[in-house]
């Protein structure tokens, strides 16, 4: 098996360890099967019966945890952005439809009848697009709604900011490269931007707008940031007080 799946699996994932050296083989050979051929099925990635049972088992094993297997791609990725002055940290969510397919732990889509689950990954690139890595993920199945129409568990824009508090962390471990977060109009949130403001802002950020604030200026910057230097009040009239 070593020797006829080793490839770029087997670099990127070097020092993998999920506890099993059979384990780690086959993990880097899955790794490079489905990066050659994306787009197949397991059973048309993989090199015949024996190696797609192989997968089935792999996939099945309750033991093995995703982000031991990403760990290792994880340092990769950040020893890559070290060689750039300036990385684009990209999130976004994305849907994995599964509908119509009998898989436990599904939750509903952007609608209730589409079953699936949601991937939030980091992704670094360089402004020329060259593709470095996945920094971090988030993936989460949607719990149903109560009477009142709400979901139980901690909210989705939680998503946004532990990705901002994610770049953060990496920030300090590569001091001569320019870290730039960028998200989606879902991240225009006030939390997100008094989260980067309290850090110190080691990574810049760019969202795109959701909220028109033309016209704010200071008196948005301050209620963002917690600046409050003092109070102001206004009077209006009614429309009954009108002569």
């Amino acid at each position: 098996m070593k020797a006829k799946s080793a490839g770029w699996g087997h670099e990127e994932l070097e020092g993998l360890d999920l506890g099993d050296a059979r384990r780690n083989e086959r993990a880097k050979a899955l790794v490079t099967r489905f990066a050659a051929n994306p787009t197949a099925s397991i059973p048309g990635a993989c090199n015949g019966w024996a190696e797609t049972m192989g997968a089935y088992r792999f996939l099945e094993n309750e033991e093995i945890e995703w982000r031991g297997i990403l760990e290792p791609h994880w340092q990769r990725t950040q020893q890559r952005m070290g060689e750039h002055e300036v990385v684009l940290c990209l999130q976004d969510s994305t849907e994995l439809d599964f509908n119509g397919q009998e898989i436990e732990g599904l939750g509903e889509l952007n609608y209730e009848a589409r079953r699936g689950i949601y991937l939030h990954p980091t992704y670094a690139v360089t402004p020329n697009r060259e593709p470095l890595g996945v920094l971090d993920a988030w993936m989460w199945a949607r719990s149903e709604r109560d009477e009142a129409g709400r979901r139980a568990g901690p909210k989705e824009s939680l998503r946004w900011i532990e990705g901002y508090e994610r770049i953060a962390e990496i920030a300090p471990h590569l001091p001569h490269t320019r870290l730039v977060y960028v998200a989606d109009r879902e991240a225009d949130i006030l939390a997100l931007m008094r989260c980067a403001h309290e850090l110190g802002t080691p990574a810049d950020w760019l969202i795109r707008a959701k909220l028109f604030r033309c016209g704010l200026n200071e008196s948005w910057r301050r209620e963002i940031f917690g600046m409050r230097q003092g109070r102001m009040s206004r009077a209006f009239c009614t429309r009954d007080s009108l002569p």
